[in-house]
């Protein structure tokens, strides 16, 4: 079908029951009920349009408005058969629209309306385009002591003038709201409205007022939209996958808790765990109350949450700990580590917000997915680890339950206590490594390229039904060996029946090429066939349908993504700046994110010949990028805060005994937060499936060179700044 885009106010049917009886005087005199003494397959040979549309009625009720008939789904297309017959046609007025409603009138979604609605133009054009709607919102309002939904619809002043005339033209009657040939709503016309502002009130659920506001908006669509293939479909994930998920993300979950125990005490370890379920429940819960679906960007937002969550209590955890090494007693020891601790805690939470609010606004689909996760669970962190914690380890001082507290073990006691590592001499051997990699990308990306998924190439869709349930794992794998490219493979309708999609040569338009994929497909899935199934017989009875589409990523928002992820990226630096009051640490900022995603591509047009897992540049792997710019970000956030810090209190120390101290000083909490994030993401990579494998790939990837990059590629580059400035300010005080 395709999408017009439009909002069509046509004059519906207004006497609903005396057309009803024309329509029947038309096309047959006997009305179902005066069948009575006929069997209803007689009735069905002679009445056969009517036997499976019930007029103008439902369980014994009139139905109402333009409503002419209620047919049960499976006989819809049956219908539209008879309906679109010549003979049928030409007894019907040519102003006569019969268009079925979107929505099902009952629980089960089983029947559906079948509306009458008269025509106004001869061309078949609406009466009113959708191009003249401006705005359109669900909203509550208060209707006889009790709130109820309505949907809010605004026009510009063309729209408003030609509204007034058919409102005032159609008080009393029914106008019907269509898009893709279905009718959305058909509200009756009260009064005459003016003004161009209109409110559409029935018994909407929260869903369905929001489904009307999209459709309505629709309408400003500037161009038509193609719906290529419908279809109910399973897991894209599959369910085996979703398991294995569900296992390895719980598993992580445990160690991690076991990791914090065992690095800073029981007592603070169980604190800071209970913060980190509290995070989780409170993010599923806000997103359950959007009525969110979670995807894999969503879960890829999780990830980085659960990261800065740890993160957040490693920056306070190890903020304690350097106050009780000077001497301090553990109740003020604590208050100064959360006093210390806020701002880095502060400004890296809030950037990643920030390239959160940017991305949702100006991304679509997967980045707004991953977007909102992110956001909710930043707001949740911040929450449960500077607050909810400060308040037990307050009651816990209160009752002196935490006599012997040091927020160390006897593991790591002397860990990581007072290193000095010279991280700036080694700054040009940690700019030339990234850089070496990044050159070695661009080669084989000109050479070689990405291995570029469906979502992005287009691909040719098949749909095979088996004689038994099959595992889409073991499905794609058998393909794999047969199909040189990518394959997707999900369930579809049901556990025997499958699609799947595979961009084999998807640039060639020889039509050799769709029998050659069918024989792969046959040679492929053989051994799941009865035994001496032929390649026609597979062809003919076992693949249901096949197609070739587009890429369901579009250039516009691929184009969408990118402008987002730039934009993101200078509104971080923007505000770095802006809270640091230098633009080394802006630059060092940019630079440190753009050379760990220019690395994570590097690596992956490098080795997806390789390694033995899939490493498609898809959908999933954007929310991969997009995760590791929010990792990485907040990892050099804190170095910066505590540079700025140090420089605070000791303006004429040298600049590079400064940052090298600060470097140092943070390196526990580096090396704590990367590996505790590590631990999550490389569980999920082992046992989460091949489905998801190249995806936490590249955030395992992204973790190691973000960390890599904030302390030989931020830092250094923010010091060779700073020195500059210095070194010119000196030179400017000694001519004068």
């Amino acid at each position: 079908t395709e999408a017009t885009g439009e909002v069509v106010a046509d004059n519906a049917a207004a006497e609903t029951t005396n057309d009803a009886d024309s329509l029947l005087a038309k096309i047959g005199e006997d009305k179902p009920e005066t069948q009575a003494a006929k069997s209803m397959e007689e009735f069905a040979k002679q009445h056969p349009l009517f036997a499976i549309l019930q007029i103008n009625q439902y369980n014994g009720q009139l139905a109402s408005g333009p409503v002419v008939g209620i047919a049960d789904k499976k006989d819809i297309a049956k219908i539209n058969e008879y309906l679109n017959m010549k003979q049928v046609k030409d007894i019907l007025p040519r102003n006569l629209s019969l268009k079925w409603g979107v929505k099902a009138i009952d629980e089960k979604e089983q029947y559906f309306y079948l509306y009458a609605i008269k025509m106004t133009n001869r061309d078949g054009t609406p009466a009113l385009g959708g191009d003249v709607v401006t705005d359109a919102n669900a909203d509550f309002v208060q209707q006889a002591g009790r709130s109820e939904q309505q949907v809010s619809m605004t026009m510009n002043a063309e729209g408003a003038k030609a509204w007034a005339r058919l409102t005032k033209e159609n008080i009393g009657k029914a106008v019907a709201i269509v898009l893709d040939d279905m009718v959305y709503s058909a509200p009756n016309v009260q009064v005459e409205i003016t003004g161009g502002r209109s409110q559409i009130t029935g018994h909407f659920t929260p869903e369905e007022a929001k489904d009307l506001a999209n459709v309505l908006k629709s309408g400003k669509m500037a161009a038509s939209v193609s719906i290529v293939q419908e279809d109910v479909v399973g897991p894209s994930l599959g369910q085996e996958a979703i398991n294995s998920g569900v296992i390895s993300f719980a598993l992580a979950l445990v160690l991690l808790m076991f990791y914090m125990c065992a690095f800073y005490g029981v007592i603070p370890g169980l604190i800071a765990d209970g913060a980190l379920v509290l995070n989780i429940f409170f993010t599923m819960g806000i997103l359950a109350s959007f009525q969110a679906v979670l995807t894999l960007p969503g879960i890829a937002g999780m990830v980085l949450t659960l990261g800065m969550a740890v993160d957040a209590n490693v920056l306070i955890y190890e903020r304690t700990k350097e106050e009780l090494r000077a001497g301090k007693s553990l109740s003020k020891a604590i208050a100064d580590g959360y006093g210390n601790a806020f701002s880095a805690i502060f400004d890296s939470n809030l950037t990643s917000i920030i390239t959160g609010v940017v991305l949702f606004y100006f991304g679509t689909g997967p980045i707004r997915g991953f977007a909102t996760t992110m956001i909710i669970g930043l707001f949740a962190s911040f929450l449960t680890a500077v607050f909810l914690t400060r308040i037990v380890y307050e009651a816990l001082l209160a009752k002196d339950k935490l006599k012997n507290v040091t927020f160390t073990t006897s593991i790591t006691k002397d860990l990581l206590t007072n290193p000095k590592i010279n991280f700036l001499a080694a700054r040009k051997v940690g700019y030339l490594i990234p850089a070496g990699i990044i050159v070695l990308g661009a080669i084989s990306m000109s050479t070689i390229g990405l291995n570029n998924g469906i979502d992005f190439t287009g691909g040719r869709n098949y749909v095979i039904r088996f004689d038994q349930d099959v595992k889409t794992d073991e499905v794609r794998n058998m393909l794999d060996a047969q199909l040189d490219g990518s394959v997707s493979v999900i369930q579809i309708g049901t556990p025997d029946q499958v699609r799947v999609s595979t961009n084999y040569k998807i640039d060639d338009n020889d039509p050799a090429i769709d029998q050659e994929i069918e024989n792969k497909l046959f040679e492929g899935v053989k051994s799941l066939l009865p035994a001496g199934t032929t390649l026609d017989q597979f062809t003919g009875q076992y693949i249901q349908s096949s197609q070739k589409v587009g890429p369901s990523m579009a250039d516009d928002i691929k184009n969408a993504a990118f402008l987002a992820v730039i934009f993101a990226m200078f509104c971080m630096a923007a505000y770095i700046l802006l809270r640091f009051r230098d633009i080394s640490f802006s630059i060092g900022a940019f630079a440190s994110v753009a050379v760990t995603t220019l690395c994570i591509i590097s690596f992956y047009t490098l080795l997806w010949k390789v390694l033995p897992f899939s490493m498609e540049v898809d959908q999933t792997f954007i929310a991969a990028i997009l995760t590791i710019i929010g990792y990485s970000i907040n990892d050099t956030v804190v170095v910066f805060d505590r540079i700025r810090e140090t420089i605070g209190l000791y303006p004429k120390r040298d600049r590079y005994q400064v940052i090298n101290d600060a470097l140092n000083s943070t390196l526990s909490r580096t090396f704590n937060t990367s590996l505790t994030t590590l631990v999550v993401v490389l569980c999920i990579f082992i046992l989460g499936g091949a489905t998801i494998r190249s995806f936490t790939f590249a955030i395992l990837l992204g973790i190691i060179i973000g960390t890599y990059s904030t302390l030989f590629v931020a830092t250094p580059i923010a010091y060779e700044l700073q020195k500059k400035k210095i070194n010119k300010k000196a030179a400017a005080e000694a001519g004068k």
